[in-house]
Parts: C-alpha cells; sequence; structure tokens
C-alpha cells in the first residue's frame, strides 16, 4: 500500500495505491473515486459488537468499507467529510490514539477499536472514549484544517485546545484540565484544554468543528412561526 496526499492542507485527498490481492478498509463515505480494478465490500470490521464500540463509543461509521485490488493500476481516492489536511501515520506495531472523526482509512494490518479514555476525558468534549489503532502499516488520519506535528520530549508539555487535537501515539500522556481559572474558562472562550506530555508525537488541528458550529448556528434561518 503506497498513498499519495495531494491538494494538502486545506482540501487534502489520498490516492491509496494497491497491489494484487492487497485492501484498504476506509470510513464510510470517504471514497471520492477508485480504478475499475477495485472491488468494495462493505462490513462492520470485526464484529457487530466492534461496530457498534466504533461508532457509538468512538464517534465512527458502524460500517466500514474494504476497497481490494483485483488487478493492475488498482488505487482508491479518498477525502474526509471536512476540509483539511491528511497525514500518513506509519505504524510499526506501536499504538496511536485518534480523537473521534479523526480516521479516514487503513490497511488490514492495523486494528482500529475505541478505548474508554477514563474519568481523566469526562469534561472534555471529544467525549469519553477514543480510537485506538495499532498493528503494521500506515495509517491514514484527517484533520479541519491544517495538521501539525508536534514532538515531545521525556518529561516536556504541551498545552493544546480540546477541540484541536488530532491524535497522539502511545507514551504521551493525556490529561484536561482548565485553561486557567473559572472566569476564563467559562468566559474567555477557551474553555478546556489537554496537557501532553513526552515522549512521543502528537498532531493538532488548526480549525476545531466545535467552533465553526457555534459560528455557523446562530447564522442559520429559523423557521417563523
Amino acid at each position: 500500500m503506497r498513498t499519495e496526499i495531494s491538494f494538502s492542507p486545506s482540501f487534502a485527498m489520498a490516492t491509496v495505491h494497491l497491489q494484487p490481492a492487497e485492501s484498504v478498509s476506509a470510513e464510510a463515505g470517504a471514497m471520492v473515486a477508485m480504478s475499475h480494478t477495485v472491488e468494495i465490500k462493505t462490513d462492520t470490521k470485526g464484529g457487530i459488537l466492534k461496530g457498534l464500540r466504533r461508532s457509538m463509543l468512538g464517534g465512527e461509521s458502524f460500517f466500514l468499507n474494504t476497497f481490494t485490488a483485483t488487478g493492475p493500476d488498482a488505487h482508491v481516492l479518498l477525502a474526509p467529510a471536512l476540509a483539511g489536511d491528511i497525514v500518513t501515520w506509519p505504524l510499526t506495531g506501536n499504538t496511536v490514539y485518534l480523537q473521534s472523526g479523526s480516521y479516514l482509512a487503513a490497511p488490514s494490518t492495523v486494528e482500529v477499536d475505541s478505548k474508554w479514555g477514563g474519568s481523566k476525558t469526562f469534561f472534555s468534549r471529544e467525549g469519553l472514549f477514543m480510537l485506538k489503532c495499532s498493528g503494521v502499516g500506515d495509517l491514514v488520519v484527517s484533520s479541519y484544517g491544517a495538521i501539525q506535528p508536534v514532538d515531545l520530549a521525556q518529561g516536556q508539555s504541551y498545552v493544546v485546545d480540546t477541540g484541536h487535537m488530532v491524535g497522539w501515539e502511545e507514551g504521551v500522556s493525556y490529561e484536561v484540565h482548565k485553561a486557567g481559572g473559572w472566569k476564563s474558562t467559562i468566559l474567555g472562550g477557551e474553555g478546556l484544554v489537554v496537557r501532553l506530555t513526552g515522549p512521543g508525537r502528537a498532531y493538532i488541528q488548526t480549525r476545531s468543528p466545535d467552533s465553526f458550529i457555534d459560528w455557523l448556528v446562530p447564522k442559520l434561518p429559523t423557521q417563523r412561526s
């Protein structure tokens, strides 16, 4: 599997090239186009229980589409629902965690499941559960806005707004805190933040879906009584 990213960072699209019999699983609705030498199959990827955990707890689709190469020059074009960036996150037997909506695609050698984030995520806008991705291969990750990598040394900390998190690798601790005092948290518009502590890599996004919704909803027309 070889992935090319184009039109980054505003309206990125991933072209996944597959060898014969090779396959990639993608979020439902992510396909833009594909060659005629690709076969598509839709299933829960791991059974009904895993599909339910992934959709109800992890915020992703119940069904995933699996694309398998049946001939030469097999490729699939994938894009996320929101305008933003795409990166490949190479896994070599390690584990990374993604926030809801950041998973786009992965080969069959990468297992994707939901994971309880613990009480430390209770007040996070991203929810109590996250996606756990582990295995070997290139995990394809999407964002709203551009993606910025953050590489943390041992013991180094970094503070990120919860709505701007994309994912982090195992070994990076994740704790939700107030942005400042209660006045700053409630009135300052920053709300809650995540304190990441290394070692390891994390990805953040330049735009927040929650902030966009907060801006958009008051501008939508309402039905007159």
